[in-house]
């Protein structure tokens, strides 16, 4: 299995948080990473390729072609509060081994980085979800636990599958602190007011004033990247199928 990470950056950050944002249910980390990306005009520092993504190119207007891909951008708050470290990209990985494997690289990044935080983002899916939504979370320690539960989160019961919950569980063996934040959806579709909800709690806990009015425009713009990757239609048109081949949605 091959995972190569370049990267074309150090920079000197201060505490830093990482910040996943991959696909999953509802697209509400993708979309969360992305928004956070462009409000905060962070800065892209390194990239993931993998043998367990996507085996398929994606061609544009241009006659160019997109791959499946990771990054990593970084945010240095200006007013000496936390950095963020924010991992973005259109796939994870398609198989345990590799799921585990980038987890692991990223980890390695995060440690070499002063990173001693990881949060995942996801979305919770539900048959039915009330106004507002509700968020979920679990954590690496009880002294974690108790600050995401300040937020208004409860504790998230069962399974997590996929990058947000590996993750956490990696990280902790590891020494990090972490904890997941899971937030209601239908799960088949972008959901920015899910993700708007999940993003207010993560801004409370960074203790940081975010811009919320785009979200929408992210989740639109990670709509036209998974279309073109077939993932909206998949999740959308074929859950059975989609419960097996992508079970690492969360």
């Amino acid at each position: 299995m091959v995972c190569a990470i370049e990267i074309f950056e150090k920079p000197e950050l201060n505490d830093p948080v990482l910040i996943e944002g991959l696909p999953g249910i509802g697209f509400v980390a993708n979309i969360a990473a992305l928004h956070l990306i462009r409000e905060l005009k962070a800065k892209r520092f390194g990239e993931i390729h993998s043998s367990a993504f996507q085996d398929l190119a994606v061609t544009t207007g241009n006659g160019g072609t997109l791959g499946p891909i990771n990054e990593l951008y970084y945010y240095k708050d200006q007013d000496g509060g936390r950095d963020l470290i924010i991992w973005y990209g259109n796939t994870q990985a398609l198989t345990t081994a590799g799921q585990y494997e980038l987890c692991g690289r990223i980890l390695d990044v995060a440690q070499d980085m002063n990173c001693h935080c990881i949060v995942t983002l996801g979305g919770f899916r539900q048959e039915e979800v009330k106004t507002p939504p509700q968020i979920y979370c679990a954590a690496s320690d009880h002294e974690t636990l108790n600050a995401v539960l300040s937020l208004g989160a409860k504790v998230m019961v069962g399974q997590i599958f996929g990058i947000a919950g590996l993750m956490v569980g990696i990280a902790k063996i590891r020494g990090f602190k972490s904890f997941s934040l899971l937030v209601d959806t239908l799960g088949v579709f972008p959901d920015a007011d899910a993700t708007n909800h999940v993003l207010s709690a993560l801004a409370k806990y960074l203790n940081m004033n975010l811009d919320l009015s785009k979200v929408n425009a992210s989740a639109d713009e990670t709509k036209k990247v998974l279309e073109s990757f077939g993932l909206i239609r998949t999740v959308g048109t074929e859950k059975k199928k989609e419960e097996q081949q992508f079970r690492w949605f969360i």
